[in-house]
Order: C-alpha cells, then structure tokens, then sequence
C-alpha cells in the first residue's frame, strides 16, 4: 500500500499542476467568450506562434502618432490646412506648409497654453490696442480661429458658393486677401487680424522644432540653412563658415 502511495505522483507534482491549470485557463476562456488572450492570464494559454514574415518582405512605414488632431475638427482642419499652404506654398525651394506639417503644429499650440492665452492678462478693461500693443480684448485665441474659420466658410460659400478647402489655389487667394484688407467685415473679431495671427502661426508653424508637430524632418531649417538646436559651437567658433546638419531637441537624447 505505501510503495503504490510512493509510486503515484503527488498533487504538487509540477507535471500535474501546470497542464491541470492551463486546461482551467483554457475552458476559462472558452467560457468568457474566449476574451482572456493576453496579459498574465494569456501567456499561461498555449497558443500557435505567427508565421514569421518573408524575409524580403519590406517593413511597413513608421506610423507618426503626432498628427493627429486635439483642437480642430475634421473642417476646421481642411481649411487651415489649405489657407497655410497658400501662405506658406511649396516651389522649387522647398515643401510647403501642407508638407511641413504646419496645420498639425496650429492645432496642437490652440489645444494648449497659447490657445488659452495662458500666460497673458486678460481681464477687463478692454481697448483698442495700438499697433505696437497687438490684440487687446477677451477672447482667447482658440476662440478667435473658430469664428475665423466659420467666417472664412462663410465667405467662401457666399462669394464663391464653395467650401474653401475646395476652391482653386486663385480663388483661395482672393479670399485670404478679402481678409488681410479688412474686406470682410467681422463684428466678433479683426478680418485682418485673424489674417495675420494665422500667418504668423504659419511661419512658426514651418521653422520651430520638429517637437511642436510643424517642420517635419527639420525640412523648414534645411530651407534656410539653419542648424536648429546645436549644443555647442566651441568647436566650429574659431573655423571659416561651416556648414551643419540641423539638429532637434529629440536627438539631444540619443544617449539616454
């Protein structure tokens, strides 16, 4: 009796408890739908290995999950998006703004501190401002570009019966011009303004670091030879102009 006792394996036997407890994960799974695949819980189910891919087979493209949109919604975007490269086109030069990423750079700045005019006073009194003051009043940026892009739609549906984002490069132009001269007058806000705030956000949008979402693959800076954010010059301060490989704040963490 306690040789056959001896002879038989006890419960804590690693040969009995592991597939004893995989078959419970596996009939647990089934039971739920078959929902427990992963973490903890699904690397204890044994399950057939993927095929390994051709080894000639290219890799597919690097996915850039900065362009995506925080502030705009999918018109708004349109109409940024065609109004900067109009500002900012792309010739012989260079990629324009569409390429640089510039409407991606505007959505992302109104989604933050810049959109909430953060750092700057805003309360009453409010004056008109002379032209060295800028704009003086209560509404936030991100505030102003939703009423100059719906009055941008507006313009371009009651001039041209279209929406912008589809009119020719011409006809955008006009309409961009109707508002830099103040052309379409706007109660809530500048015509001219807007013209220029979203200018000027083009221009940043196309030479700031690749970090803000604009001048991809530092393209703006190559335009303008510019080195971008160089470390240190000590080597170079003392030679005959050289020329230099823009650098971003990303590469400065290569080594960490």
């Amino acid at each position: 009796m306690a040789a056959d006792e001896d002879n038989r394996k006890k419960p804590s036997d690693p040969d009995v408890r592991e597939p004893s407890r995989r078959r419970f994960l596996v009939n647990t799974g089934f039971a739920l739908g078959g929902v427990v695949v992963g973490g903890a819980l699904g690397s204890l189910i044994p399950r057939k290995a993927k095929p390994a891919a051709p080894a000639n087979e290219p890799a597919p493209p690097a996915v850039n999950y900065n362009r995506a949109l925080m502030f705009f919604n999918q018109e708004q975007f349109a109409i940024v998006d065609a109004a900067t490269e109009r500002i900012f086109p792309s010739d012989s030069n260079g990629p324009g703004a569409r390429e640089l990423g510039v409407a991606f750079f505007i959505d992302h700045q109104l989604a933050g501190e810049y959109g909430f005019n953060g750092r700057e006073y805003m309360s009453p009194p409010f004056y008109t401002g002379e032209m060295v003051q800028g704009y003086q009043g209560r509404l936030k940026r991100r505030e102003m570009y939703e009423i100059g892009l719906r009055e941008m739609e507006n313009y371009s549906q009651t001039k041209l019966s279209k929406s912008f984002a589809g009119l020719t490069g011409e006809e955008q132009d006009q309409v961009l011009k109707a508002f830099e001269s103040d052309e379409v007058k706007l109660t809530t806000i500048s015509a001219s303004g807007f013209f220029k705030m979203m200018r000027g956000n083009t221009l940043e949008g196309a030479y700031s670091d690749p970090l803000y979402g604009g001048n991809t693959d530092k393209n703006g800076w190559r335009m303008r030879n510019y080195p971008g954010n160089q470390m240190s010059y000590t080597d170079l301060i003392e030679k005959e102009f050289t020329a230099i490989a823009p650098s971003s704040l990303q590469e400065h963490m290569a080594g960490h």
